[in-house]
């Protein structure tokens, strides 16, 4: 993910105001930490570059909606939204922090690199680690969850089902 190209005091501003912006799937993670802000810089105003997560991904309206809305309210009515598709966006861009929020919410992060090419396909042969109790005696049981960019898992320690968030 780039950052900030030309740090501005309004290009700082912007990221810190979007990091406030949840994602419309999965509320407790902001669209900065999901990695879908590729770029906040200054071209006489600001830009803010975004990327969905997949070309068909239902939120990517609504994520440029609250964008907007963030940024009109912030006193950037100038600020231009660029969605930008090329490199596509990857499961590597989802933050640390991220991450931790997706286990803490019930969610297993991915479990390896999309650059690797590993995990494309809901987990299979990876240890999908139950993000409840921490055992990896899970099993896949749907290759889709409660979106496309997830699986559904069972734990056999624990029995709790949860999503995966699937590599991309």
């Amino acid at each position: 993910m780039t950052r900030t190209r030309g740090k501005t005091t309004a290009t700082e501003e912007i990221w810190r105001l979007l990091q406030s912006v949840p994602d419309p799937e999965i509320p407790i993670i902001s669209i900065v930490d999901l990695g879908i802000v590729r770029d906040v810089f200054d071209e006489g105003h600001p830009v803010v570059a975004i990327t969905p997560t997949y070309s068909g991904c239902p939120a990517t309206e609504m994520i440029e909606q609250s964008v907007r809305e963030v940024l009109d309210e912030a006193g950037h009515p100038d600020a231009e939204i660029r969605t930008v598709i090329s490199p596509a966006w990857t499961t590597d861009w989802i933050s640390d922090d991220g991450r931790r929020k997706l286990r803490e919410y019930g969610i297993a992060p991915p479990a390896a690199s999309a650059a690797r090419g590993r995990g494309l396909f809901g987990g299979v042969g990876l240890a999908i680690a139950c993000p409840r109790c921490g055992s990896t005696a899970t099993s896949r049981v749907s290759e889709f969850g409660s979106t496309p960019c997830k699986a559904h898992y069972q734990c056999g320690a624990c029995a709790e089902p949860f999503d995966y968030f699937k590599c991309l």
